[in-house]
Order: C-alpha cells, then sequence, then structure tokens
C-alpha cells in the first residue's frame, strides 16, 4: 500500500537515477536493510526535503554578518517512527538549533529507515547522495538529528568529505556558548569531556597509536616505536584526570546552593520552581511575576544558570521564583549528569510551575519531554508529589483551539502570555493557592515597642487577625517554627 505524500515534504531525487529497481537497490546499499516488507518502496529510496528549512535572511546588514561567523550547513535526520509531522517537527527543532550556535541551514532531509545504518547512519547509497547535496549547496557541515557512534561519524565523514556532527555535539556547543558563570562553565566542559572520552580513537593523525618494538603486524615504522604510552592513552588519561577535577569542583559548588536552599528550608520559605521547554518562556515568565529582569532572548538555551528571585503573595506571604535551565528531546544524558546539581532545584521545590509553548506545533510533546528529564533525575519519585501547574504560554500567538485542547488535558493548566500580561493574575492565584502555608499558628500580643516582630510576621507569615489595642498588637497569624519561638513569650493564654 502507498501513503499518500505529505505536503511538508518534497521528494529529493537523486541524479543519474538508475530505472532498473535492482540495480537502484545496490547503488544505495538498500538491500542491507532487514524488513523491505515493511516499509513503503518510495519511501525507502526517497530522501524528503523538509520544506521551508533553509534560513531566511531578513536584511543586507544580516548577510554581511553571518558572512563573517555563520557555518553552512545541511540536517538530515532518519524517521524510524510516528507521523511525518513528529519527523518535520524534530529537523525543524535541529534548524533552530543549529542556528542558535551561529549557521546558515541550506536544507535539510529526512529519510524514512525502519532503523539508523549501523555503518553510516543513513545507508551508504544516502550518504553518496548526501555528498551530492552538499556539493551543490556549498555546505561545510552536515549536522545529523540523532546522536551517532563513533564509528558512524568517522565512516559518514569519510564519505561526505565535511565536517559531521549529531545532534548532542550541536546541543553541548550551545551550552557551550551561553554558558557565563564558573559552575555553568564546569558543568559544560564536563559534558564535553563525557561525549568526547569515547570518541578519541580515529579522529585524526594525531592519535594514532605507536607500535612499540620490532615493525611487525601492527608496524608502523621509524619513528613510532618506543617505550611508555600511546598518544590516545595519554588524551584518555588528562581527560580522566580533569574530569575528576571538574566533578570535585561542581560539588564544591553545589554545596554552597545546598547551604542557601537549606537557610531557606530553615526559615520555611516556600519554593516555586520554573521548568519547562527550552524558548518556552521561562525567564519572560519571570520577569512578569517579579520585574526580575533576567535575560530574555529568542533563543534556544539562553538560561543555563538558576535564577532565585523573591516574591510576594497577595496576603503577604513570601517564597521565592527559580528560573532554570530548559530542556529538550533527546537531552544529551552527559548534560543530565552535569546539571543534575542546577535541576535539582526543580526537585527540592514546593510547587512547579511547567511552562509549555501554546504556539508550538506539538506542546504535548514538550510536556513529555521535560517531565522524562525530571523523571530521570528523580531518583525516589519526590517530583511527582511536587504540586505541577502548567502554565501555557505565547496564547497571543497560538492557535486557541491548540490551547482549549491543552486546558481539557492538564487538570492544572491557566493559560498566560507573558508578552502582554495575559493570565497572569490567574496564575498568581493558582500559585498561592497551592503554596504550603506556616506551619505554627499563635496568638499573640506585642507591645508597640516590637514593631520588628509585627513586621516579621507579616513578611514571613500569614495574618489571620489583627486589632490595636490600649496594651499594644494583638494578632492571631501563621507563622514559620523558628519565628512562633520567637513569639511565644508574647503568647497570649487562651481559655479552654
Amino acid at each position: 500500500m502507498t501513503t499518500a505524500p505529505d505536503e511538508r515534504f518534497e521528494p529529493l531525487v537523486a541524479p543519474e537515477q538508475p530505472a532498473d529497481d535492482h540495480a537502484y537497490d545496490d547503488r544505495f546499499g538498500d538491500e542491507t536493510s532487514p524488513s523491505v516488507g515493511e516499509l513503503d518502496l518510495e519511501d525507502r529510496r526517497a530522501l524528503r526535503r523538509v520544506v521551508g528549512i533553509s534560513t531566511e535572511l531578513e536584511d543586507v546588514t544580516e548577510v554581511e554578518y553571518r558572512r563573517l561567523r555563520l557555518e553552512r550547513v545541511v540536517l538530515i535526520g532518519v524517521w524510524t517512527d510516528g507521523s511525518a509531522d513528529d519527523a518535520a517537527n524534530s529537523l525543524i527543532e535541529l534548524k533552530a538549533l543549529a542556528e542558535t550556535a551561529g549557521s546558515v541551514v541550506l536544507d535539510g532531509m529526512v529519510q524514512r529507515r525502519d532503523r539508523p545504518d549501523p555503518a553510516t547512519y543513513v545507508g551508504s547509497g544516502k550518504a553518496r547522495e548526501l555528498r551530492d547535496i552538499v556539493v551543490a549547496t556549498g555546505a561545510d557541515t552536515v549536522i545529523v538529528d540523532g546522536e551517532l557512534t563513533p564509528g558512524q561519524l568517522r565512516q559518514l565523514e569519510d564519505v561526505v568529505k565535511v565536517k559531521v556532527i549529531d545532534r548532542t555535539a550541536l546541543i553541548l556547543d550551545i551550552f557551550a556558548q551561553h554558558a557565563t558563570s564558573r559552575e555553568g562553565k564546569a558543568q559544560v566542559e564536563l559534558a564535553q569531556l563525557s561525549y568526547l572520552l569515547p570518541r578519541l580513537r580515529g579522529w585524526g593523525e594525531s592519535m594514532s597509536r605507536q607500535a612499540g618494538g620490532r615493525v611487525g603486524a601492527a608496524g608502523g615504522g621509524i619513528g613510532t616505536r618506543g617505550p611508555g604510552e600511546t598518544k590516545i592513552e595519554t588524551d584518555r588519561r588528562r581527560i580522566r584526570a580533569r574530569m575528576a577535577r571538574l566533578r570535585r569542583d561542581i560539588a564544591g559548588m553545589s554545596h554552597t546552593r545546598e547551604t542557601k536552599r537549606s537557610g531557606r528550608r530553615r526559615r520555611e520559605v516556600p519554593s516555586v520552581a520554573i521548568a519547562g521547554y527550552t524558548n518556552a518562556g521561562k525567564s519572560s515568565l519571570l520577569n512578569r511575576l517579579t520585574g526580575a529582569g533576567v535575560l530574555v532572548e529568542n533563543a534556544l538555551f539562553a538560561t543555563l544558570d538558576p535564577t532565585v528571585r523573591r516574591a510576594e503573595a497577595s496576603d503577604g506571604r513570601v517564597f521565592t521564583l527559580t528560573d532554570t535551565v530548559g530542556f529538550v528531546r533527546h537531552l544529551p544524558h552527559q548534560l543530565v549528569e552535569a546539571f543534575r546539581s542546577t535541576l535539582e532545584e526543580v526537585a527540592e521545590a514546593d510547587v512547579i510551575v511547567h511552562v509549555v509553548d501554546g504556539s508550538h506545533p506539538d506542546p504535548e510533546s514538550q510536556l513529555a519531554a521535560v517531565r522524562e528529564v525530571l523523571a530521570d533525575i528523580d531518583s525516589d519519585g519526590a517530583v511527582l508529589r511536587i504540586p505541577e501547574i502548567v502554565a501555557v504560554n505565547k496564547a497571543d500567538i497560538a492557535d486557541p483551539l491548540v490551547v482549549a485542547r491543552l486546558l481539557r488535558r492538564e487538570p492544572h493548566a491557566v493559560c498566560v502570555s507573558a508578552h502582554t500580561g495575559a493570565g497572569i493574575p490567574e496564575l498568581q492565584a493558582a500559585i498561592e493557592a497551592v503554596l504550603p502555608r506556616p506551619a505554627a499558628r499563635v496568638h499573640v500580643l506585642l507591645p508597640y515597642t516590637r514593631g520588628d516582630l509585627v513586621a516579621r510576621i507579616h513578611d514571613s507569615g500569614e495574618v489571620l487577625d489583627e486589632e490595636h489595642t490600649g496594651e499594644g498588637t494583638e494578632m492571631h497569624a501563621r507563622v514559620p517554627r523558628w519565628l512562633a519561638e520567637e513569639l511565644s513569650a508574647y503568647a497570649v493564654a487562651t481559655a479552654d
């Protein structure tokens, strides 16, 4: 059965395509695929160009700027499951990642396969097709929408004759560009070294092995013999030593953050974490809620370091709002491990505001990707017990039908726009409704000379009743335990 063509794809015809089916299969290596009958023959033969994937330059000054710094790249993906829309959306997201890293996207294709080719990821024939596209467009880099093994990376580069990077390396590069704090830079470097370590073998002549002893089967000849470590062993040892030092440094820096969190817990200050997909508008929402003035940029992973700001509920209760690093589909596990201490800000929160881009073509997949990463860092299921509020952001430009669908599917969802301010009061009310309340209830009579205690009750607690009498200020309130101990000297005895 032949599938209907999808309007988001254009078939990319290979040059000088043979008419004979068997000749075509031999040329492009498709006979190695294990299940010919399961996939449509036309799907398997063709690379499909994703419509509208190339970067659009807006004016002459932008052209001159990009000419100075941008790589020219071609995107390639393998579509193994899901719908055609899923495949197109994944490549469109890869385009956004590539542009954020500083490149101009010339073209983008996907290939329908039941599984990636173990040798070149796309198959030997399609790799040669990709080489023709690289030559025709003048590209100097190929970006693969997936994680390549060291062997796949090396063999694909041998065919296309230009630099090849995978999705993981691309995301690591973006993180490296955006890291500003000492901890952020250390976390990114640790993730990059974890990615590089298994990929050292075979990367360039400088990594070649020394023979040692007589020239034999492993013979490298004159200049390669000698005792000691090989170049690749030396590099691996240095990388492992550097990784160990980075882990110690990150552990020390995370200890500082844990000390601050412990102080907030001791003072019973509730914490609200803003989590969500990258570029969903988390920093804009934090600015709208607190006036924090955090960097807002229409780029992926603009925020890498957590930002904590003080906020106040309508009844006077104080809490903190934390802006966290964004998530993305197939977030490299090296980054999850390196940023674990940062991501724990979410696991330690009392409330999670999960921001999702309502204007995205597939917001449900964004929600699922974020929850998958949170489950990965959640060893004891604590995150599942934290109240979650879904903030459907960018409602001013989102499809109303999509927003309505999300509001139906998510039990605790609020429609907002950080840009216009629409829905912000409703979001604040939803946060206040689930914020934990102070544990201790007190009834005190404070002399007018202790106005400082009255202010602290208003600042840290929840005032239930307040009356000014001849002796002083009489208050019923809920306060943290540490404050209740200080107020115990002014407690009013209540009749049984």
